[in-house]
């Protein structure tokens, strides 16, 4: 789709108006402040604040530190009050309602079963409340009338080793509301060879799969995530630059080193492979910057890799942690980077592409809702 100028840069009002589609977006990181603080309550957890205000601040500043360790480290707190299926449901149901609110008219909610039994719950048990909250939110926003769409993520924890038993759960439930599976937590020493039996489980049942790769640990971990575990998706991806040569003023800058504008970009074969297979990087701009994956928003690797027509996706990874919603990492792109109207429909479209569910589905997603939806916003661009 080609605006009518395509330059144009678009102000707050009319990025929130956009359509949006998030596929990496977490369940326990995008609690809003206050739900944390009375499910605490309730549950006895000490949380280190205890207004909403300060307890988002909190989450924030944690999360700045610039450590991949310390920002899951703050998961502590969202887990610890998503141990029943009521709380799994409200939780479910409020994410729904505020991604809906921004916009967000296809979403995937990734999380983690094993993570939440802590109050007794079976994995089955957990995934039902999940799903319970989602379609209760799917219901109300539609009753305000933003129609949104969502399916549950189901990811095993690379840390421990559960693999095979959550793939078999997010298979068993593939017509109840889960769409995918993941891998996430500690990237670095919890590669994808670490089970290599669940790919090949994964692959016999025809399930689509997204792995975290490329964040916390480079190529290897990449190269394993599409190689071994036949990945559809990269979590993140962003280290994928780490491959490309770029060429400025006669000199070779790789990788996160410079972001290589103007000049030629020398591939290497894995970022050929990832390029020439068009597989989506659910790049999270933000988060990234918090977990020292890049310096600033104008040198994110998210830029170059869409100039070189890599399938670029822009996403929220943990909405708590980051302050960070569709809209924001929208907004500071085009503030920042400068993205422009046509750049946001792109990464949307493409996101819509790559979105775990039928083909058909995906055409009916771009013809029938984003299309109209951005042809809206283009009429009030001026």
């Amino acid at each position: 789709m080609t605006t009518q100028d395509p330059g144009a840069r678009p102000g707050e009002a009319l990025i929130r108006a956009l359509p949006k589609v998030v596929l990496h977006d977490h369940l326990d990181g995008g609690l809003r402040p206050q739900t944390v603080l009375e499910l605490a309550d309730v549950a006895g957890h000490e949380l280190p604040a205890t207004d909403a205000e300060s307890l988002a601040a909190w989450f924030r500043d944690a999360a700045d530190s610039g450590s991949l360790v310390r920002y899951i480290e703050t998961f502590q707190h969202t887990i610890a009050v998503m141990q029943t299926a009521e709380n799994l449901a409200r939780v479910a149901r409020e994410a729904v309602l505020d991604l809906a609110a921004d916009g967000v008219v296809y979403a995937e909610q990734r999380w983690a079963p094993e993570q939440h039994q802590a109050g007794g719950l079976s994995l089955p048990e957990t995934v039902e409340a999940v799903q319970a909250g989602i379609d209760d939110g799917i219901a109300a926003a539609a009753a305000e009338g933003r129609i949104i769409r969502v399916g549950q993520l189901v990811g095993a924890m690379r840390q421990a080793d559960r693999w095979q038993e959550v793939a078999e759960l997010a298979v068993a439930y593939r017509d109840r509301g889960v769409v995918g599976f993941d891998i996430a937590g500690p990237e670095a020493g919890f590669l994808p060879s670490r089970h290599l039996a669940i790919w090949r489980y994964l692959a016999e049942h025809d399930f689509p799969v997204t792995i975290h790769a490329g964040e916390a640990s480079g190529l290897d971990s990449i190269g394993q995530a599409v190689h071994l575990g036949q990945a559809d998706r990269l979590g993140h991806g962003a280290r994928i630059i780490e491959d490309i040569a770029f060429v400025v003023g006669g000199a070779a800058a790789e990788g996160l080193s410079g972001d290589g504008r103007g000049g030629a970009a020398d591939l290497g074969r894995l970022a050929h492979w990832v390029r020439d297979h068009q597989i989506p990087l659910e790049l999270c701009p933000v988060s990234n910057l918090q977990t020292g994956v890049a310096e600033s928003i104008a040198t994110h690797p998210i830029t170059r890799l869409k100039e070189l027509d890599f399938a670029v996706t822009l996403n929220t990874d943990n909405r708590l942690m980051s302050r960070t919603s569709m809209t924001h990492e929208m907004k500071l792109l085009v503030d920042e980077a400068g993205w422009t109207l046509d750049d946001l429909v792109d990464v949307t479209v493409t996101a819509a592409w790559g979105a775990f569910m039928h083909h058909d589905e995906r055409r009916d997603l771009v013809e029938q809702v984003l299309l109209p939806g951005f042809q809206k916003v283009e009429g009030a661009l001026v």
